[in-house]
């Protein structure tokens, strides 16, 4: 892996958890994330057009992972309204590559001896992130596994879509059915006030991040072999819960850290393996 798509995969990384916390640390999670879709749709939007490439095979798929991403982000708002970042971001995110793999052991792919050691490492990390059970935050565990089987179901589709479309065109068109309805949704039951309250430089910055972490991934993977990109891409989970810890003052204990660590250890497994 060259130092470039090294380099394009880390700040990947980190823009894709940069993001999460911002949004995570609001005080409106709703509409700051609602807000942050609809910027990226539309500050994209021109990118999009100037690389326009989307055959009427991938409309099917688009449908489908639109519809997974609106769940995805409902999930993502309702867990981050009452639960740590710390907590749901390296299950959610952790959870995801393991779904995948037991999708495809469903329709008959092997599964090697590293990949069942990394899924083991996922399996215990995730239990230390939750953390005791006289301590733990049931219903953000939950959800975050939830945002995990969205995540994984996306995945899956846009590994099929994506061969009929260019990424970004592509991208463009799964994010927009969401952002309508987000801000549909939110127009309808709160009014414009609370979308107008995080129209900002920061929420910019946050939908730039958003989808730029997502170019950022295509451009290592141009450089790099897939699975090389996804382990390296998956140390958002420890940038999360660092900046958890540091930015949204959470109780990061030993215990989370190293669950953590063990979660991006393990995917690394699966990954390139």
């Amino acid at each position: 892996m060259s130092a470039t798509a090294f380099a394009f995969a880390l700040a990947a990384a980190a823009l894709h958890a940069g993001w999460n916390v911002f949004v995570g640390g609001s005080r409106d999670v709703r509409a700051t994330t609602t807000v942050t879709l609809a910027l990226s749709v539309v500050l994209f939007a021109p990118v999009a057009l100037a690389t326009w490439r989307v055959e009427s095979a991938a409309l099917p798929w688009i449908a489908a992972s639109a519809a997974l991403e609106l769940v995805y982000f409902a999930l993502l708002v309702t867990a981050y309204t009452s639960s740590d970042v710390s907590l749901v971001y390296p299950v959610a995110r952790g959870g995801a590559p393991v779904l995948v793999l037991v999708a495809s052991l469903l329709v008959g792919k092997e599964v090697g001896v590293w990949q069942g050691i990394g899924v083991a490492l996922v399996g215990g990390g995730v239990i230390l992130v939750r953390g005791p059970r006289s301590h733990a935050d049931r219903r953000g565990f939950l959800l975050a596994l939830a945002i995990a089987a969205a995540i994984a179901g996306y995945t899956l589709v846009d590994k099929e879509g994506i061969q009929h479309a260019a990424p970004i065109p592509y991208l463009e068109l799964v994010l927009l059915p969401a952002a309508v309805v987000a801000v549909g949704f939110t127009l309808a039951t709160r009014g414009s006030g609370s979308l107008r309250a995080q129209l900002g430089r920061r929420t910019a910055g946050a939908a730039l991040a958003s989808f730029g972490a997502y170019a950022l991934v295509l451009a290592a993977l141009a450089r790099a072999p897939a699975p090389a990109v996804a382990a390296v891409r998956e140390s958002g989970v420890l940038i999360a819960v660092g900046m958890g810890a540091l930015v949204l003052h959470e109780r990061v204990g030993f215990g989370r850290s190293i669950g953590a660590a063990l979660v991006v250890a393990g995917v690394a497994l699966v990954a390139l393996t």
